[in-house]
């Protein structure tokens, strides 16, 4: 897909605050620095659209980026790291539950994380999470040009069997940095849309 005029169209924190427009939405979830804000830029062929920090659980807010009027990539705010406070975490996680369970837009969920480690007991929160959502999704191992590539299928296995031991969901690589797999993202996005 070439994406010509991709724009952040704002951030949500209430339904009343969505855009209003019916376009499919493509949400992100994962841990805090996993990468979701690298593979918004990374799919958009951009630099910058999506702000990427060095500090993790810096969003604490839904991200609505428009892709060329044609659907949403939508960033929720990340999970296992942040200097929240209780109350700040549980109101997060209310419009985040909100959102995710509610929002008729949505067409896709793609869960990253990271390839480099086992998915940890918020990963597997999480997982369980988007299976109970009963929506599509398929999950990314990202970072993967950080392993040699001879390895990434392994990982990848590695990694569905943990979180789906019966195989039966979409497990797929991912490299922000080296692009080389986002094709065959694009085709599980646009089969959604």
């Amino acid at each position: 897909m070439i994406v010509k005029n991709p724009r952040f169209e704002i951030s949500a924190v209430k339904p009343s605050q969505y855009p209003k427009n019916g376009l499919p939405e493509i949400v992100l979830v994962g841990k805090s620095n996993v990468g979701k804000s690298s593979f918004i830029n990374c799919m958009i062929n951009r630099k910058k659209l999506a702000r990427t920090s060095s500090e993790p659980g810096k969003t604490r807010q839904i991200n609505f980026y428009n892709i060329d009027d044609n659907f949403y990539f939508v960033d929720l705010p990340g999970y296992g790291y942040s200097k929240m406070s209780k109350v700040e975490q549980e109101q997060v996680g209310n419009f985040i539950e909100e959102y995710l369970f509610n929002r008729q837009e949505i067409s896709l969920i793609i869960f990253l994380v990271d390839i480099r480690h086992e998915p940890t007991a918020n990963d597997k929160l999480m997982y369980d999470y988007v299976i109970r959502s009963k929506l599509p999704f398929i999950v990314l191992a990202n970072k993967a040009d950080k392993i040699a590539p001879t390895k990434v299928n392994n990982y990848v296995l590695d990694i569905q069997k943990i979180l789906n031991p019966i195989g039966d969901n979409i497990f797929l690589p991912f490299s922000s940095e080296k692009k080389i797999y986002s094709e065959a993202v694009w085709n599980e996005i646009e089969k959604s849309i």
